[in-house]
């Protein structure tokens, strides 16, 4: 999306910034709504998404010129900061109601969560197939209920 604004950095910053708001718009309507935090969690991996063309913010983060500018990389950076932090405060609310153990590290499992999802972006447009991206996401949904045991 920067190519074309290239010497129009602001410009450019602006478009990544609305990029982000979209994603935390989308992500937050599946966090916000009813149901355990997994149900919710599990809502947030599993809603439509166009994976073969990855995530808008996340594939930003494979341009060079975006990570050398320290202005680009920002938003990236607050995108998926916010992405993790409302990711682990649901976890620690399951912890609060006894969906999960006490032993369960929220920012960990969080991070994890954040990093199958955009490793499944990858596995999926390297394969030229959603395939790879499904298979993880059911694969995280699966290993969530065994957080309980």
């Amino acid at each position: 999306m920067y190519h074309h604004f290239t010497g129009k950095a602001q410009l450019a910053r602006a478009a990544i910034e609305r990029s982000g708001a979209e994603l935390r718009e989308a992500a937050e309507d599946q966090f916000s709504g009813s149901g355990t935090a997994t149900e919710r969690i599990s809502g947030y991996l599993e809603r439509d998404r166009e994976v073969l063309r990855g995530c808008r913010i996340g594939r930003l983060t494979s341009d060079p010129d975006v990570m050398a500018d320290p202005e680009l990389r920002q938003p990236i950076d607050e995108t998926f900061t916010w992405l993790r932090a409302r990711l682990a405060e649901i976890v620690a609310e399951g912890k609060r109601n006894g969906e999960y153990p006490g032993s369960l590290d929220p920012e960990q499992t969080a991070a994890t969560i954040a990093a199958v999802l955009q490793g499944g972006y990858v596995l999926a447009r390297a394969a030229g197939s959603v395939e790879p991206f499904e298979l993880a996401v059911k694969g995280l949904i699966n290993l969530l209920p065994e957080a309980t045991k």
